[in-house]
């Protein structure tokens, strides 16, 4: 195992602050990238990452690791850093206001424009020299703020990987997670050892989150030279989200490290033969798909369906209670599906999205994500 340490730029006089990523396995084969809490608040991810990180050690002494897995505990020392009131506010950079998980270099428009020339009919020789130019591109960049200087050291870190995973969690979630429409034959078996609740499908869900750029990048190549020069999906990249911010406990970080071993294995990153494949409760569906549930007025939030679990369309799902008016308003939704993710919060206030529901046709169009 080797350590590199990746400084960031000095916000402010007197403070420096760096990503630390940890370097398992030979370099040559197939390259993995997994980070944690890129949101900085969203802590189930760096427990995970700690359990991997001795798995990984393990398997690097037995002689298992077949292509180098490239590990960041610590997505985001930026946000670790803002502590108000107590409180850690890690998904929005308090300088700027900005998602930590937007805003990333879109990898295809860096090198578009001096590629063509470069690619023919091998697809092994068009990854190579799709990542040669996002090398140079990325090498390239002169970031002039800590948080794009930290943005782009993560690039830096997975540009070139064959499989990147991003570990988040939500509020109060089940498990599931997010990757392209294409790349599902081959993120379903990680579904299935995580134990995935949902499963998200976009090719571009708007406004360049990590995991999403990556994959992105070869679809979009693909788009614009595939009928004259084959471009393989040269990353398959996944955000995984951790259940709730509140599920931090040694008996979910390891099975979830463990799973990702297992998916690993079964990819031929680690030499062995893999679990068994569970089955997978619910298939995956589009999140254009996903309907979030809005709160009409203000009051006190009272779920009436659990995570996690099939609901029919009409199904109550949760009550808004005015204790001043005696007023309930009871939230339905309109389409059946998996309620994944809702707000933590148990006060409601006038168009708070209080939860999502999967569900399994598309209707929904532009920016897919939440704040």
């Amino acid at each position: 195992m080797q350590t590199q340490t990746h400084p960031l730029l000095c916000a402010t006089l007197g403070t420096e602050r760096h990503l630390s990523s940890f370097h398992y396995g030979p370099q040559g084969g197939q390259k993995v990238y997994i980070q944690a809490s890129l949101h900085a608040d969203e802590l189930p991810g760096m427990l995970v990452a700690w359990a991997l990180r001795r798995k990984l050690a393990a398997l690097e002494a037995a002689g298992r690791l077949q292509g180098e897995i490239v590990l960041v505990p610590v997505a985001n020392p930026v946000g670790l850093n803002q502590q108000v009131l107590g409180q850690l506010l890690g998904r929005f950079e308090t300088n700027s206001g900005q998602n930590f998980n937007r805003n990333f270099h879109d990898l295809a428009a860096l090198i578009e424009p001096g590629i063509e020339a470069q690619l023919n009919s091998d697809p092994a020789h068009n990854r190579e020299v799709v990542r040669n130019a996002l090398a140079t591109a990325l090498a390239a960049q002169m970031p002039q703020t800590e948080l794009a200087s930290m943005r782009l050291a993560l690039q830096r870190l997975s540009y070139d990987a064959d499989i990147v995973l991003d570990l988040h969690c939500d509020w109060d979630a089940a498990m599931h997670l997010y990757t392209n429409p294409g790349l599902w034959p081959a993120v379903e078996p990680l579904a299935r050892y995580l134990g995935a609740k949902a499963s998200l499908l976009a090719l571009n869900s708007v406004g360049n989150p990590f995991d999403e750029i990556h994959s992105f990048c070869w679809s979009d190549l693909r788009q614009r030279f595939g009928s004259r020069f084959p471009v393989p999906d040269g990353s398959i990249s996944v955000t995984i989200e951790l259940r709730s911010q509140r599920d931090v406990s040694h008996e979910f970080a390891e099975h979830d490290a463990q799973a990702i071993i297992e998916y690993l294995t079964q990819r031929e990153v680690i030499s062995g033969t893999a679990a068994p494949l569970p089955e997978l409760e619910f298939a995956a569906t589009p999140l254009a798909g996903v309907e979030p549930l809005i709160a009409p007025c203000s009051g006190v939030l009272v779920f009436r369906a659990p995570l996690g679990v099939w609901l029919e369309a009409g199904e109550p799902i949760a009550d808004i209670v005015d204790p001043l008016s005696d007023q309930v308003v009871t939230l339905k939704s309109s389409v059946a599906g998996v309620m994944y993710a809702r707000h933590i919060a148990r006060l409601a206030t006038t168009g708070m999205e209080v939860a999502r529901i999967a569900g399994t046709q598309a209707f929904r169009t532009g920016s897919l994500l939440s704040a």
